[in-house]
Formats: structure tokens, sequence, C-alpha cells
């Protein structure tokens, strides 16, 4: 058995160490981490803990940025997603990819671009190419992590 103290700092150092490793923009594992950590524990504080305290971590070193209230708050509710649905699969993925373009560029318009439907407008189009990363990296990261920790628990392989 996997002990859930273990998992959750195992998780947090992962998270951690790969905003530091050379990727592409927003080709993260932090949307298949908040996915993971609301299936893998029963402690409702940890598992929203687990990509705030990820993200914050490594915020320090990176620096810190004005839309970090956005981006943290798009990992909360990826992780309300996971809580809510019976089983992670493709689309959850998906729309977990779909709350973090669509939380995230909103703090972007609110700050950095005019408050106008054209503004708007603009702001989501151009992060279009940064959407198609993210995507790939929840698909990815996804396959890595989620869907082993079901193939073990169903074995209990594991259980935190």
């Amino acid at each position: 058995m996997i002990n859930k103290h273990v998992f959750v700092i195992s998780v947090i150092i992962f998270a951690v160490m790969t905003r530091f490793l050379p990727h592409p923009p927003n080709f993260t594992p932090l949307g298949a981490i908040a996915l993971l950590s609301s299936k893998g524990l029963s402690d409702r504080w940890i598992v929203f803990a687990i990509p705030v305290i990820s993200l914050f971590i490594s915020d320090l070193i990176i620096g810190l940025h004005a839309t970090i209230p956005f981006v943290y708050a798009s990992f909360v509710l990826i992780t309300l997603l996971g809580m809510t649905v019976k089983k992670i699969n493709v689309g959850t993925i998906l729309l977990s990819s779909v709350i973090f373009f669509i939380v995230s560029n909103f703090g972007v318009w609110l700050l950095y671009y005019p408050q106008t439907l054209e503004g708007l407008i603009q702001c989501y189009a151009l992060a279009i190419p940064f959407f198609f990363n993210t995507v790939l990296g929840d698909l990815i990261f996804s396959a890595l992590l989620i869907f082993p920790f079901y193939f073990l628990h169903k074995r209990e392989l594991f259980k935190v």
C-alpha cells in the first residue's frame, strides 16, 4: 500500500519540478494533478491544497504575477470537477482544459486588455495556441498519472 503522506508529498514535488523543466507554455501536469488528487484522496482540504501548494511553491521561485488568482481558481474548479464526476475520462480531461482556458484568460482580459467585447475576443483568440498546449499536456499527463492510478487502485495496490 502507498502511504497517503508519501503520495501527497510526491505529487507536489513532481508538480513543482516539472514547472522548472523546459516545456511549451501551459504544457504542465497541474490539470492532471488537480483531477488525480480529487480521486486519490478523501480529505477535501488536501485535495484542493495539492494543486494550489504546487503552484505557490513554484511561483515563489519562478515569480509571482497578477493573474495568480485566476490561475489558482481554475485549478480549484478543476479539482471540484474531478470530485463531481464518477470517473475521470477523456471528456473530463478536455473539460478541465476548457475550464483553465476560460478562467485564466478571463483574468488576462480583465488585467491586460480593453474591457470591451473586442478586447475579450482578441484576448481569447490570441490564447488559442496556448490552449492546444494545455489540452496536449492535460491528456498526456493524465495518461501518465490518472490512468495508472485507476489501474493500481482497481488491483487494490493503491489506497490512500
